[in-house]
This record gives structure tokens, C-alpha cells and sequence, in this order.
């Protein structure tokens, strides 16, 4: 039951973080928390991200615009080792609340809601008519790349900012979906490297038959996602983002993610 559970989340995370760029760390994470411990679940999470991401880059890869990937990526990557660094000076800060449901714990911090206040923001450029043809001018990406670092390296929810402004860079839906693969490829790859001493004292205590479970389908759903991709619309792609960008705004300000 349990590789059912993994390989079902891993296949539709994955479909579903194929046109949106996040998620299916988002969705894997707690999935492999309710058979490992945090430590671990943490590692397979990273790996399966990882891999899935290369897997991505192979399918679309050579549609990415390689200006924006620099123009943004760079940035992203500089200031998500900075806000990584000061998440360990705003441990100390008290939660505005704390709540128990099913004896889990969940904190609503200052840090969420004011990414959460971003998210839902951005989202309605998504899903507003009028809103929906306002194009960000290529002179901010390295602003937007900087801003999704840095709050990604301060949360670890760096794919939906990565979206939020990537999706409004004049890109065409194959560019639009390929861009954010590479990008996340080189965060994912910056951040494995941080983990490398963690995940290699790990390497004995990692349930490989589900990691390989995992890794593979969410090959699968990015497969299946790429099939779709030439049959929808770039405003569905914004729909579907603005759409998850609401949720996943709500599920982090409330402290559930």
C-alpha cells in the first residue's frame, strides 16, 4: 500500500508540476514523512525532485530560453544561498500562531504570509482578464529571479515564485515550461550539493525500491504532461497556475505547508 500511495502522489505531482513548476516536492514530502523519518523523507524528496527535473530537461530542455535562464537563474541561485543563510537567524523568532490538527502541529509565521501575500498577488494577474495581458519587462527578471531565491532559500517554496514571475516573461508555453525546468535544475543541483554530507551518512537507511517507485513515475506524469503540452493554450497554463498558486498560497498562510 504504501509504494501504491508514493507512486500515485509521485505520478500526479509530477503531471501537475510539469505545466505549473511546482508542487510535486510540495505534495511527495509529507507522503514519504508518514513512512520515514523527516531526515529521510527530506533526502528522497530532494532525489526525486532532482532526478524528475533532469528527466524534464531532457524531454523540453532545448526549448528554454537561455537569456532568461541567466538573466533570472543567476540571481535566484546567489540569493537563495542568502536567504538560506538568514532562515537560521529567524529561527528563533516566535510563531503569530500555533495550532494542532490530528496531533500535527502547524505555525503560521510572519515569513509564510508574507510570501503567501506575494503568491496571491501575482495569481490574480493569472486570472483577471485585464490583468492577464500586463507582461513583466525583461529588465525586472533579474529583480524576480532575486526576490524567488531569496524567499525560496528562506522557506525552501521557491518553484511557486519562480512561476509567479516567469509565467508573465513573454514566453511562449514550451519556453514558458522549459525555462523554469532548467532553472530549478541548477537550484536543485546547488542545493544537493549543500545535502551531500547529510544524504551520504543517510545512504544506508534510504528505501531505495521506493525511491526508484517514486523516480519513476513521476518520470511517467512528466511524460504524460509533455503528450498534453502541445494541445493546450498558454491561457490555460496561466488558469491552471493562478489557480494553484491560490491554494498553495492559502495551505502555506495558514501554516499547513
Amino acid at each position: 500500500m504504501d509504494y501504491i500511495l508514493v507512486g500515485i502522489i509521485a505520478l500526479l505531482g509530477s503531471g501537475l508540476t510539469f505545466f505549473s513548476g511546482f508542487g510535486l516536492g510540495t505534495l511527495l514530502m509529507p507522503v514519504f514523512a508518514l513512512f520515514f523519518p523527516i531526515d529521510i523523507a527530506i533526502a528522497l524528496t530532494a532525489i526525486v525532485h532532482l532526478l524528475n527535473n533532469l528527466f524534464k530537461l531532457t524531454l523540453i530542455g532545448k526549448k528554454a530560453n537561455l537569456k532568461t535562464v541567466i538573466r533570472f537563474g543567476l540571481p535566484a541561485i546567489l540569493f537563495a544561498f542568502l536567504g538560506a543563510y538568514l532562515l537560521g537567524t529567524l529561527t528563533d523568532i516566535n510563531p503569530i500562531f500555533t495550532y494542532t490538527i490530528a496531533n500535527t502541529p502547524y505555525q503560521i509565521t510572519v515569513v509564510k504570509i508574507c510570501i503567501a501575500a506575494l503568491l496571491i498577488f501575482f495569481s490574480l494577474f493569472d486570472l483577471i482578464p485585464k490583468l492577464k495581458r500586463v507582461e513583466i519587462d525583461t529588465k525586472f527578471l533579474p529583480l524576480g529571479g532575486a526576490l524567488s531565491g531569496f524567499f525560496g532559500g528562506l522557506s525552501g517554496h521557491q518553484g511557486a515564485l519562480r512561476t509567479a514571475f516567469l509565467i508573465r516573461a513573454r514566453l511562449s508555453k514550451e519556453a514558458f515550461i522549459a525555462t523554469g525546468v532548467t532553472i530549478a535544475c541548477f537550484i536543485d543541483i546547488s542545493r544537493i550539493s549543500i545535502y551531500a554530507n547529510d544524504l551520504w551518512q543517510l545512504r544506508d537507511d534510504l528505501n531505495y525500491p521506493m525511491l526508484t517507485t517514486a523516480t519513476l513515475m513521476a518520470f511517467i506524469g512528466a511524460y504524460i504532461g509533455n503528450k498534453f503540452l502541445k494541445k493546450i493554450t498558454i491561457n490555460t497554463i496561466q488558469i491552471v497556475v493562478g489557480i494553484l498558486l491560490i491554494v498553495f498560497s492559502v495551505l502555506l498562510g495558514i501554516g499547513i505547508l
